[in-house]
């Protein structure tokens, strides 16, 4: 039995997780749960649930709530925190063993240091997490088949790498290739982004997701976050990790070994399964989505593809800024979230994103503090007053 905080559980993520647990009552119990400010569903998941802690992030929406169960549903015991220290106090929580790190950007990066302090294993989903910390979180944890803290990944093609390489020796791995939908312009010319809409970024081909990992599927920066995740999870130099834009999204990931082997992991194109290998780790779930079939239409002719970067700029930026390291990763986040959140309420142009972000991280090259946690979000905070100033400037 695992006993689940679920940060960012109104979320996608957050939301198969939780399918997950009402399949296999006798696996896991939810005992911590977290959203920002969408308490009509975090109301049904605590009805449903009924967590030790309810953390929302919106204060009037966390009074709102602590009405309704107090007025509406008496026998409901949890109890609804707010602050800027609720989703700590959700992952730190003593009643908790695992928590699956779900929130969206550099949010999720404390509380999964502060549970990882704490003992608990992470589940996580956070790419940001290990763009901004990677340097700070993984001396903290041990390998999956050591004892100690663990770090299991959920992001689908991190997962389909980890299980690769279950059973092999890490210095055999030679290179590891992450595959890529090529979001919704695949093929499409720089000029012809220029005139992208809002709507039309978040019509990605594959995958139904939040709105910020959709349009960084978009711009491919998702694929350079993930570079950058798998550099910290996998100990690899982002020059020995391949971007491979697959559009059927079968593979969902490959490594290739020193004498030429190619593993890769095929599947259906669901988060349920990488969640269930992450949770029931190291055994295995029982099946809880349909048989993927090799013969199925539309996945009998698989396809691969080199991703353009000088029209997709974006991943080729972040190469560069994961192999600098340091604070850099903090900055070109930063810089993203900014510039994501003003396109995603269409005040930006779509280009204008990877101009904001090349432009910060110019700006912030020479940035050379110490790594901790506290001077990542010092060096977040910083990145993130400079981009609003750079999008001002547009």
């Amino acid at each position: 039995m695992r006993y689940l905080s679920i940060l960012g559980c109104t979320g996608s993520i957050g939301t198969q997780t939780l399918e997950v647990c009402r399949n296999n009552p006798g696996d896991f119990k939810v005992v911590g749960l977290s959203c920002g400010s969408n308490t009509g569903l975090l109301l049904d998941q605590i009805l449903e649930f009924r967590p030790v802690l309810a953390a929302v992030s919106d204060e009037v929406k966390a009074e709102e709530l602590r009405r309704i169960l107090k007025e509406e549903h008496k026998d409901i015991t949890t109890e609804v925190i707010t602050g800027s220290g609720c989703n700590i106090t959700v992952a730190t929580m003593d009643e908790c063993d695992t928590v699956v790190g779900a929130m969206v950007g550099i949010a999720g990066l404390e509380p999964t240091y502060r549970a990882i302090l704490k003992g608990k294993d992470i589940a996580l989903a956070n790419k940001e997490t290990l763009v901004t910390g990677g340097e700070v979180i993984m001396p903290l944890v041990a390998p999956p088949d050591r004892e100690g803290v663990h770090l299991l990944p959920v992001d689908s093609e991190h997962c389909a790498i980890w299980q690769c390489l279950w059973g092999e020796r890490r210095e055999n791995l030679d290179r590891i290739l992450i595959t890529a939908s090529g979001g919704p312009f695949r093929g499409r010319s720089r000029q012809e982004l220029e005139g992208v809409t809002l709507s039309q970024a978040l019509n990605h081909p594959t995958w139904k997701m939040g709105g910020k990992i959709t349009i960084d599927s978009a711009t491919m920066m998702n694929k350079g976050l993930e570079v950058i995740e798998a550099r910290h999870l996998f100990s690899v130099t982002p020059d020995r990790i391949d971007v491979v834009v697959h559009p059927q999204s079968v593979i969902h990931s490959m490594i290739r070994m020193r004498d030429g082997s190619v593993l890769a992991q095929m599947g259906k194109p669901s988060m349920i399964l990488p969640i269930m290998v992450a949770l029931y780790y190291p055994d295995r779930g029982p099946e809880l989505i349909e048989d993927f079939d090799p013969f199925a239409a539309g996945i009998n002719n698989l396809t691969f593809e080199r991703c353009d970067t000088d029209v997709f700029g974006l991943l080729k930026l972040a190469y560069e800024v994961g192999t600098a390291g340091g604070l850099l990763p903090t900055v070109m986040n930063a810089a993203n979230e900014v510039a994501v959140g003003r396109f995603l309420k269409d005040e930006i142009g779509f280009l204008d994103i990877e101009r904001v972000v090349k432009g910060v991280c110019d700006k912030m090259s020479g940035i050379s503090d110490g790594m901790s946690i506290d001077s990542i979000l010092a060096c977040d905070r910083e990145a993130r007053q400079i981009a609003e100033g750079f999008i001002r400037g547009l």
